[in-house]
């Protein structure tokens, strides 16, 4: 129908003046109110239902929920970081004491804070984190804003103008407070490692809770039904290792990267400090597979209250249990297979569980594969890799071997591009690497399958000199300790990726087993990786690598359930002889 428009200039008049500000949506609803209804809402199922598009702005990032939104291989990374929306808070302090706006003068000194003593002294109640920079925080982990420039574009202006509305300065001294906040935790963190390397039991038991079954092995028995195009079974043998894998020798398993909790359990069954009964115990273990829980709802169309419904009657559990009341859970541990922010589902996603944002979890100790940065009680510790040692001899074995292998590439990069995520540097590092030459730069392309065989990356990786590790769907990768369990050295691009997470298994002094690169020089093309990467002398690269292999890589790895250890401290060794320790200067 054609819609007639007059032209001549109305008479003057209050009413008209008034009608000239709506007559916009006057238009508009005229306009749709002619659309018949049951158009409207095919158009409205169609949007609904067809739409695959993350809309990524300038202020926030925005994403459209659809059922064509589960990306493969973001769920099969299990994580949607990306989807974190910081919400601002209008009335929070934007300064603090002994606050500094030198950004590079606190990344080149991790954890110089002055207060950093208070933090220790407090031991586990440091002074609170503000919501202004938690939000920051939010900013800062997440892979899809890893620089300054980024991180104030994903606040509006009128929620915080005197961050906005100032000069870079103020921006800079907002995010060198948070990344101060986030070191003197690690600080913190650091205090609690014993001294020895083997803590003794006298006084400081373990006890582990007998949980009912559908805590943990029922999860185990879903096995089949987890993802629709993987058998989730085969990587349950074993204890959880998965199937041998006889190319690569004594102590190498096809273990998946979500098998930690089943991994933790095994192994803390028979640590010598366990007890049986409640009043001997100093430390209280909930084994409850809180990552398996989770993983088996992404493909199901079910709702939020069911996909919290174990957790909810696990809390209900744990309520009238004495050691859990008594201390409000500030003696118990969690270990949890999948990252902090899988169990922080917020109003405005379905994505993951609220697990860790009940009360009732604030107090115990959370053990992940990565950490939310602003959450004291959140610690991060490794990646299961593939290789889990029996003996001291083993590891000596598999050190040798490092050592002695020939590396012909200069650099690997093990991964895939993310097409819809224009921020991410993966596209770029390909870039660089494909156009140089073979011995200098290899590339294994993961979204053809490459990755899927653990002998194709570990024999890659034991071929180079420096494995490039950009961060992914979230800012850490298990990539990341396959590569310094084969001696190659991780190029780090984010410092959440590692450096801000993993404080009981790598050294404050990161220069000694890693290289960084800021990523946003390689946003900006201003570096090429493999050519800086070309500068760094033989003889350094020697010493990072030995390092790596005899100082870092036996804290690095989990040994099977029946390991004895006698030279060595492994991953779980390290984590539970720190858990105790803890414990202990809490009485």
């Amino acid at each position: 129908m054609a819609v007639s428009i007059n032209r001549r200039k109305p008479k003057p008049s209050k009413k008209a003046e008034t009608n000239e500000h709506c007559s916009c949506a006057t238009f508009l609803f005229k306009i749709l109110s002619r659309i018949p209804l049951g158009i409207l809402l095919l158009i409205l199922v169609y949007l609904w239902s067809s739409s695959t598009t993350i809309i990524s702005g300038k202020i926030v990032h925005i994403c459209v929920s659809s059922r064509k939104l589960n990306n493969l291989y973001c769920l099969s990374a299990g994580t949607q970081p990306k989807f974190e929306i910081p919400v601002p808070l209008i009335n929070n302090s934007l300064t603090t004491p002994g606050s500094t706006s030198n950004i590079k003068d606190i990344d080149a000194s991790p954890g110089s804070s002055s207060s950093v003593a208070e933090y220790v002294k407090a031991a586990s109640t440091p002074e609170p984190i503000t919501d202004r920079r938690k939000e920051i925080a939010n900013a800062l982990s997440s892979s899809t804003i890893g620089n300054i420039k980024e991180v104030a574009n994903v606040f509006t202006k009128d929620s915080i103008p005197a961050v906005i509305d100032g000069t870079d300065k103020n921006r800079n001294e907002e995010i060198a407070i948070a990344k101060k906040a986030v070191k003197e935790q690690l600080q913190l963190h650091r205090s609690w490692m014993p001294n020895t390397n083997h803590a003794s039991c006298d006084g400081r038991g373990v006890y582990v809770y007998d949980l009912p079954s559908k805590f943990n092995k029922d999860l185990i028995g879903q096995c089949g039904d987890m993802m629709p195009w993987t058998d989730f079974c085969k990587y349950f043998n074993n204890e959880a290792l998965g199937e041998p894998i006889a190319d690569l020798g004594k102590g190498w398993y096809h273990t998946h990267q979500y098998s930690l909790e089943p991994i933790f359990h095994s192994r803390i069954l028979s640590h010598p400090c366990r007890v049986y009964n409640e009043s001997e115990a100093k430390l209280f273990y909930v084994p409850y597979y809180g990552g398996l829980d989770i993983l088996r709802w992404h493909f199901k169309n079910v709702s939020d209250d069911v996909k919290d419904s174990l957790a909810m009657d696990l809390m209900k559990w744990l309520e009238h249990r004495r050691p859990w009341v008594q201390n409000s859970g500030t003696d118990h541990v969690f270990v949890l297979g999948k990252i902090s922010w899988d169990f922080r589902r917020k109003n405005y996603t379905s994505w993951g569980t609220r697990f860790l944002e009940l009360e009732q979890m604030q107090n115990p100790i959370k053990l992940l594969i990565e950490r939310q940065p602003w959450e004291v009680n959140d610690i991060a510790i490794p990646h299961p890799t593939f290789f889990h040692p029996h003996s001291d001899d083993d590891i000596v074995a598999w050190q040798q071997k490092i050592i002695g292998t020939a590396r012909k590439n200069l650099v690997s990069f093990a991964g895939a591009a993310r097409p819809d995520q224009p921020e991410s540097i993966r596209s770029t590092l390909i870039n660089q690497c494909t156009s140089t030459s073979s011995d200098k730069c290899q590339f294994l392309d993961c979204k053809s399958g490459g990755c899927d065989q653990p002998e194709s990356v570990t024999k890659l990786f034991l071929e180079s000199e420096f494995c490039l590790q950009p961060p992914g769907d979230s800012p850490t990768r298990k990539s990341v300790f396959d590569s310094l369990v084969s001696g190659c050295i991780p190029v780090l691009f984010d410092p959440f990726t590692a450096y801000y997470q993993y404080p009981w298994h790598l050294p404050e002094d990161h220069g000694k087993y890693s290289v960084f690169i800021d990523q946003e020089e390689v946003r900006q093309l201003k570096v090429n990786v493999v050519g800086r990467l070309s500068s760094i002398s033989a003889r350094e690269r020697d010493d990072m690598r030995r390092y790596i292999v005899y100082e870092l890589l036996p804290g690095l790895v989990y040994g099977d359930s029946s390991c004895r250890f006698e030279k060595f401290q492994d991953a779980f060794s390290i984590t539970v002889n720190t858990l105790l320790e803890r414990v202990s200067r809490m009485q």
